[in-house]
């Protein structure tokens, strides 16, 4: 429909790609997000324990995973306590809180027993998805609150 439009203006299909590749290289150029905060492509961080390049991935922003370092953190880590668009980029690890928790059947899943990766879904959205065990993040300073659910919230699988 859009590309109608635009031929119907007079504009040729060409100037439509050259346009898409533009706007794809303004969201590289962007940088990725970690914790609200912007970074270069190509800048490096230190987080749980692990090093992460922005760099991209289906032309945006997307944090690599790297080597494991005994350095510090560098940025801020408050957790998976919120959606993450907007505040990480895909890539980008946390470990969970209460916001993760999910139910098996009955069973309480504690979003604090595992690390969690920022990824893009089908439909483009950012969502996190468990990846790790949380012994495989090294705290450097607090670790997220217990959750504060009960198992009495889980019916059928969903929480409640």
């Amino acid at each position: 429909m859009a590309v109608a439009a635009l031929t119907a203006a007079g504009l040729p299909l060409a100037a439509t790609a050259d346009a898409e590749t533009e706007e794809r290289r303004g969201r590289a150029a962007a940088g990725c997000l970690w914790a609200g905060a912007s970074y270069p492509a190509g800048a490096t961080v230190v987080a749980g324990g692990t090093e992460y390049s922005c760099g991209t991935q289906g032309g945006r922003p997307h944090w690599n995973q790297g080597a494991r370092t005994a350095s510090g953190d560098t940025v801020r880590n408050p957790g998976a306590r919120a959606d993450p668009v907007g505040q990480f980029s895909s890539g980008a690890r946390q470990p969970g809180t209460s916001y993760t928790d999910y139910c098996v059947g009955n069973q309480l899943i504690p979003g604090t027993d595992d690390v969690y990766q920022v990824v893009r879904v089908a439909d483009g959205s950012l969502i996190w998805k468990a990846a790790t065990p949380v012994t495989e993040w090294t705290f450097d300073g607090e670790r997220p609150e217990p959750t504060w659910r009960t198992v009495s919230m889980c019916y059928d699988g969903n929480l409640t």
